[in-house]
C-alpha cells in the first residue's frame, strides 16, 4: 500500500523476483480497460514479464465497486493459494483494501428516488453543501471523505435516509467476506518522509504521462460519445481534470495544473488512511531529503518478512 507515485509497483515486481507472489491490482483506476497512461497502469511489457491480475476487467461505461472488488479479489486470491503461491495485492486504492481485509456490512439497495433527490439538490447547491449534512448526520463517515467527492457522499446519505442510520455505525456491525480467518497477513506501507519531495514527483510524473499521450488517450475517450463526467473511471484523479478541456471549459494548461493538484489531494487522503492503518509496517521511501533507491526498499521488505515468514503451503515457508 502507499500514496500514489511512492513505488508500489516497482516494489511489487521486484517481490516477485525473490518470492513465489502472483500480484493482484488494487487500483480503482487499472481496473478499466483504455485508462493506461493516465492511471499509470504497468506497460505491455511490464505486464507480460509481471502479470497483474484484476487489471483491464471492466469497460469505461461500468460502474465497479468496493463490493465487486471484494468478490473478484478472494476469488483470484483462493485460485492463487490453491497453486501453492502467494497472492501479492499492490495498490493504492485503500477503500478497496479495507473492505478486503474487514468485509462488507449488509448495506441496503440502492434507491434510485432518493438518489436523483440528492443529485437535484447537489446541482443546485454543490456537493460541499450536501457534505456538511453528512458532517451532521454521520460525522465519522464525512471524515474520511472529500467535500467533492459526490458518489461517495450521494451514498452515505442514501443509506441514511433508507436506514435513519449512519452508514460508519452500519459498517462498524458484524461483517462478511474479511480476510482475517482465511489468510496471514503481511502488510506493507510506503510511506513519504518528505511531503515535498512526493509532491515533485507527483508534477514530475503527471508531465511525464502528457508527454506519453494522455491528452490524446483523454480525448479517445470523451469522443467515445456513450461516457459521461458522473462515471466513476471519467472521475477518476487527472481523468476528471482532462475531460474539462476536452469540454472545453477549460485550457489544457489549466487542466494539467489542476490535475497536479488533485493528485497531491488524493496523496493526502491516502496517507492519512495509511497513518492510521492498523497492522501495517510502515516502510520510508526517503530521508527526508532524497529518496531510498528501489533496493534499499526492497531489502527493507524482505527483511521483515524473514522476521515473520509466510507459509503458502502447508508445512512450507
Amino acid at each position: 500500500m502507499g500514496p500514489t507515485a511512492s513505488g508500489k509497483t516497482d516494489l511489487a515486481i521486484a517481490l516477485r523476483q525473490h518470492l513465489p507472489v502472483e500480484l493482484i491490482n488494487v487500483d480503482s483506476a487499472q481496473v478499466y480497460r483504455q485508462l493506461n497512461i493516465g492511471s499509470a497502469k504497468p506497460d505491455a511489457e511490464t505486464l507480460a514479464a509481471a502479470p497483474h491480475r484484476l487489471i483491464d476487467i471492466r469497460d469505461p461505461i461500468d460502474v465497479y465497486s468496493a463490493a465487486d472488488f471484494l468478490v473478484d479479489a478472494r476469488r483470484e486470491m483462493a485460485e492463487i493459494t490453491a497453486s501453492g503461491r502467494i497472492p501479492l495485492l499492490v495498490g493504492g486504492s485503500m477503500m478497496y483494501f479495507k473492505v478486503l481485509l474487514e468485509g462488507l456490512s449488509e448495506m441496503p439497495e440502492a434507491d434510485q428516488g432518493i438518489r436523483q433527490q440528492l443529485e437535484q439538490r447537489a446541482a443546485e447547491s454543490g456537493w460541499p453543501s450536501l457534505y456538511k449534512e453528512l458532517q451532521i448526520v454521520d460525522p465519522e463517515t464525512a471524515s474520511r471523505l472529500h467535500p467533492n467527492h459526490s458518489q461517495r457522499i450521494q451514498r452515505a446519505l442514501e443509506v441514511y435516509q433508507i436506514t435513519g442510520t449512519p452508514m460508519s455505525a452500519l459498517q462498524a456491525q458484524a461483517s462478511v467476506g474479511g480476510l482475517q480467518n482465511d489468510y496471514q497477513i503481511q502488510q506493507f506501507s510506503l510511506m513519504p518522509e518528505n511531503r515535498g519531495l512526493l509532491h515533485q514527483r507527483i508534477e514530475q510524473r503527471f508531465h511525464k504521462m502528457m508527454e506519453q499521450g494522455f491528452a490524446e488517450e483523454m480525448q479517445a475517450l470523451f469522443n467515445r460519445g456513450d461516457l459521461h463526467v458522473n462515471l466513476p473511471a471519467i472521475r477518476c484523479v487527472g481523468y476528471r481534470q482532462l475531460w474539462d478541456y476536452c469540454a472545453g471549459d477549460c485550457t489544457l494548461d489549466e487542466a494539467v495544473e489542476k490535475g497536479v493538484i488533485a493528485t497531491r489531494q488524493l496523496a493526502k487522503r491516502q496517507i492519512t488512511w495509511l497513518r492510521n492503518w492498523p497492522g501495517a509496517t510502515e516502510i520510508a521511501v526517503d530521508d527526508g531529503n532524497r529518496y531510498y533507491g528501489p533496493e534499499y526498499i526492497l531489502n527493507r521488505c524482505l527483511k521483515k518478512l524473514e522476521e515473520a515468514p509466510i507459509y503458502y503451503t502447508k508445512g512450507q515457508e
